[in-house]
C-alpha cells in the first residue's frame, strides 16, 4: 500500500510541477489530493516508527534482565 501511495504522490508532484496550464478547479483538486496523500503517508510512517520503537524497547528490556541475573559461582 505504501508503494502505491508513494507512486501516486510522485505522479501528483510531477503534474503540479509541470509547466502545463490546468484549469483552476482541477489544480485545486490535485493539490488537495496531494495534501491528503501526504497526511496518509505521514500517519503510516508514524505507525511503523512506533512499532520499531516498541521492538527496540522490548529488546533492551530483555537485555537488561539478562544482565541483572546473578551468576552462581561454586
Amino acid at each position: 500500500m505504501k508503494k502505491i501511495l508513494s507512486k501516486i504522490s510522485r505522479v501528483l508532484q510531477v503534474v503540479l510541477l509541470a509547466p502545463v496550464k490546468l484549469p483552476g478547479k482541477a489544480l485545486n483538486i490535485i493539490r488537495y489530493i496531494a495534501l491528503g496523500l501526504g497526511v496518509v503517508e505521514t500517519v503510516l510512517d508514524d505507525k511503523d516508527k512506533e512499532k520499531a520503537d516498541d521492538f527496540l524497547k522490548k529488546k533492551q528490556k530483555i537485555l537488561n534482565q539478562e544482565k541483572e541475573v546473578p551468576h552462581e559461582i561454586e
